[in-house]
C-alpha cells in the first residue's frame, strides 16, 4: 500500500512559540525514512488573513521552518485545521496512489487531529505518529491541570479503533524497514 507522510504547520510563526527540538528531530527521521523509502512527503502550510496572526499570509511567520523545509515533495496551502478542506491534497494523493498516510506537525489537537479524522473519513488507512506531533498550548491555554496534550489526543484518536496511534519507537518497530512503507 503506497504511504505518504504529511507534515503539518512546520512554520516559523510555531516555532518561535517553544523549545521543539525534540519534535523536529523525530520528524526529521521519519521524513528521512520517507525520502529514503521514495514515498513522498507533503508539507502543509497554514495561511491566515489575520495580520495580527503569527501565520499571517505575507508573514516570516508563515514560512515553513527552515530546519525540514527542503525535504518537501509538495507544499499545500490550507486555511483552516483540516489540511483535506480546500486544498489539493486530495488529488495529490489521488495521483500518487496513497493509501495510507502519516501525521506529523503542528498544533497536535488542532490540524493534526483534524487531519488525522478528514483523512480517515475519506478512507485512508492513517497512522498517528504521537509525539512527532507538537503544539503551542499547554494545560493552562485549556485550564485543565496537568492535561498533556498530545497524549490525550493520541488516545483519543486510538480509541476511535479506526486511527493507528504510534509512538517514534512503534513507528521504528512497525514501519522503519523501507520495504513495509
Amino acid at each position: 500500500m503506497k504511504a505518504a507522510l504529511l507534515v503539518i504547520d512546520v512554520q516559523n510563526g510555531i516555532m518561535n512559540h517553544g523549545d521543539f527540538t525534540e519534535e523536529l528531530s523525530l520528524m526529521e527521521k521519519i521524513i528521512e525514512d520517507f525520502k529514503g523509502s521514495a514515498n513522498p512527503v507533503i508539507f502543509m502550510r497554514h495561511l491566515d488573513d489575520i495580520e495580527e496572526s503569527p501565520l499571517y499570509k505575507d508573514s516570516v511567520g508563515s514560512e515553513l521552518h527552515s530546519s525540514l523545509r527542503d525535504y518537501a515533495d509538495y507544499v499545500i496551502e490550507k486555511q483552516t485545521p483540516s489540511s483535506f478542506f480546500q486544498t489539493e491534497l486530495a488529488n495529490i494523493l489521488e495521483k500518487l496512489g496513497v493509501r495510507h498516510l502519516f501525521i506529523t506537525g503542528f498544533n497536535t489537537e488542532f490540524c493534526c487531529m483534524f487531519t488525522a479524522i478528514s483523512a480517515f473519513d475519506r478512507g485512508y488507512k492513517v497512522t498517528f505518529i504521537e509525539d512527532a506531533t507538537g503544539t503551542v498550548n499547554t494545560d493552562e491555554t485549556y485550564e485543565m491541570k496537568g492535561l498533556d496534550i498530545k497524549d490525550f489526543v493520541g488516545t483519543v484518536l486510538h480509541w476511535s479503533d479506526v486511527i493507528e496511534v504510534l509512538d517514534y519507537e512503534e513507528y521504528v518497530e512497525e514501519y522503519k524497514i523501507k520495504d513495509t512503507i
